[in-house]
């Protein structure tokens, strides 16, 4: 339920999660320093681009060092890299293949499926740091989580039971909403994990179900996918009783989490270091702080395939302010994708702006939308937008108003394709996330 609660026993690892600034950043630059030779040594991939910029290991001799030498490398030169080899892990792989532990896939939501090599003994690596984020949630030993099976990145079972909760097992994509709101009736866990598209769901069960009872045991629940629409949260929170905790990928090397306080995703910078950058065809400089650019990652726990110098294409704000939770780790806010923008007839529209106008009608309020186009540049902003048919009369009366919301926030009028959010959901092509814009 929503509230406060004791924060005596707020930080799972306090050491870590409070380290003051100057020492994390001598324990990033020790590892990235280890991290070079190592890759170098090891990887294919590496050794080979690393050559072409003449960027040798005996040359990177401190951080400063690491990001003036060091190229950034992109999904598509990886993929290159695969398709010209034939090398399943694109030359990434940095020990025998008997030594991983498992292979795992991302979402795909953008593009084929990326593959992770993987080594772990108690917890996959993806987790492991993230009972961090569980134990600001509130989740304790003994505690019950509802958990989804696993589909990509490893299951967060062997995550769960690090912490000491107890795992129910419940199928809750979609169309099953009713039985995970029977699960929660029968067992009253602590913890739900969701995606963004079961909580639309959710906005429909609400009208025929009691929802704050249903999840009264929760302490919280997760959500990820896509953001929730500034509407649907407060109504989760005010309706439902429920405190959501939104978590992100912190461009494929783990995940970054919401604490408490709600203001901004947490990176855990001894796993990863974070840089945010403006890259254009003279090179690369850092944005000014608070400012948007493009988050670059680079692995700092992954021996079996780590990525380095990741260009993410995610649009971030980065701060290393300290939390007003007390931790001292980076906070990113996300803006978009750098490839979402569209530009119509010369006139720049981005997602954040559609989004508002949508969720601003009451039929439309869980902001479930998507930019259909061919390419960048257009010559008419097509838009697919999901309406709840329990909530919607007249469907034309309401594209009428969502057209003028819609040009008021943008300048453009759409060309709208209007469907059930049922439907549009059907749209998905991955089990995790609703992609905002598609190809026509």
């Amino acid at each position: 339920m929503v509230g406060d609660r004791d924060t005596a026993d707020r930080y799972f690892e306090p050491q870590v999660e409070t380290m003051p600034r100057e020492e994390l950043r001598a324990r990033q630059e020790e590892r990235l320093l280890e991290l070079v030779e190592y890759a170098y040594a090891n990887s294919a991939f590496y050794r080979e681009l690393w050559d072409e910029h003449g960027a040798h290991p005996r040359d990177i001799r401190s951080l400063e060092d690491f990001r003036a030498r060091i190229p950034f490398i992109t999904k598509d030169m990886i993929r290159a890299y695969r398709s010209r080899t034939g090398d399943a892990f694109a030359g990434l792989l940095c020990v025998p293949v008997e030594e991983l532990t498992s292979v795992s896939s991302s979402s795909g939501t953008t593009g084929d499926p990326e593959f992770f090599a993987e080594i772990w003994q108690d917890a996959p690596p993806l987790v492991t740091a993230q009972v961090r984020d569980l134990w600001e949630l509130g989740l304790r030993p003994g505690d019950r989580v509802l958990s989804p099976p696993g589909t990509f990145r490893n299951f967060m079972d062997a995550g769960f039971q690090a912490l000491g909760a107890v795992v129910i097992e419940v199928d809750t994509w979609m169309g099953n909403m009713p039985e995970v709101v029977e699960a929660l009736r029968t067992y009253r866990p602590a913890y739900l994990q969701m995606m963004y598209p079961q909580m639309v769901e959710l906005e429909h069960l609400a009208e025929k179900t009691d929802l704050r009872e249903a999840f009264s045991s929760l302490k919280g629940a997760s959500c990820a996918g896509q953001p929730l629409s500034r509407k649907m949260r407060e109504r989760i929170r005010d309706d439902w009783g429920i405190d959501v905790y939104e978590y992100t990928s912190a461009a494929d090397t783990g995940t970054a989490w919401e604490c408490r306080e709600h203001d901004g995703f947490h990176l855990w910078e001894d796993t990863v270091f974070a840089e945010c950058v403006e890259v254009d065809e003279h090179g690369w400089h850092d944005v000014p702080k608070s400012d948007l650019g493009e988050l670059v990652a680079t692995d700092l726990d992954n021996r079996a395939a780590p990525l380095i110098r990741y260009r993410s294409e995610d649009l971030v704000r980065l701060s290393r302010d300290t939390c007003g939770c007390g931790r001292t780790h980076a906070r990113m806010w996300v803006a978009g994708r750098r490839g979402d923008e569209t530009v119509v007839r010369g006139r720049s529209v981005v997602l954040r702006d559609v989004w508002q106008a949508v969720e601003d009608q009451p039929e439309t309020v869980a902001g479930v939308f998507q930019i259909v186009r061919d390419r960048r540049e257009v010559d008419e902003l097509r838009l697919r937008v999901g309406y709840d048919p329990h909530l919607t009369g007249d469907v034309d009366a309401l594209a009428g108003r969502l057209s003028e919301a819609v040009r008021e926030r943008t300048g453009v009028k759409p060309v709208l394709d209007m469907r059930t959010e049922e439907d549009l959901l059907k749209t998905m092509t991955s089990v995790a996330k609703f992609p905002r814009v598609v190809k026509t």
